[in-house]
């Protein structure tokens, strides 16, 4: 069964061990294996958001929950990280960068799709945007080899495809948003 205070405990010591993302990668196996036992321990998701589970200069792990249809911009996390899936799915798109002038522009390079159980790492120059494209939310354990809040970062226009600074309060605020829809 999922134990919340376990499974963070398991990912501080994997954060320092000699392959930090594969050891947390697996603690995420497991739990994502057990979907209704996460479910149990952390509630069936009712609204969307970005849950501080555990957060350092070496480790974040966080429980994000996608609404319904919702989308969020091409980004990086300038860190490694693991997301493992517990309920509903969650569409990634992979991007590039391409020379553009100093544009920062970048095409989509491939995509990948994770439903319930599937875990998938994310190497610390992966640039990606994710979707929930089913009608209801979508949960995920999200674990970041550093300090998720603090990183400097970039995001890309959604229309223009063009380099920005990340701003985590403007995305935190497009989590609210979307739980303000009908």
């Amino acid at each position: 069964m999922f134990s919340l205070n376990n499974f963070i405990e398991k990912c501080k010591i994997a954060v320092i061990n000699d392959r930090p993302q594969m050891a947390i990668r697996e603690h995420i196996e497991r739990a994502t294996s057990d979907p209704n036992g996460v479910l149990k321990e952390l509630g069936e998701p009712k609204k969307s958001g970005v849950n501080k589970l555990y957060v350092s200069n070496e480790l974040t792990i966080l429980n994000i929950v996608w609404a319904p249809m919702m989308t969020l911009m091409p980004h990086n996390h300038e860190m490694w990280a693991v997301i493992g899936i517990y309920t509903g799915r969650e569409d990634n798109i992979f991007w590039r960068r391409i020379k553009d002038g100093n544009n920062g522009r970048i095409e989509a390079a491939g995509a990948k799709d994770l439903a319930t159980g599937d875990v998938t790492p994310l190497g610390k120059d992966i640039i990606h945007s994710v979707t929930n494209p089913i009608p209801k939310f979508t949960g995920g354990l999200h674990v970041y080899g550093g300090n998720f809040f603090e990183t400097p970062r970039s995001e890309w226009n959604a229309e223009t495809l063009h380099e920005e600074n990340y701003n985590v309060e403007k995305n935190l605020r497009l989590f609210e948003e979307f739980n303000k829809r009908p």
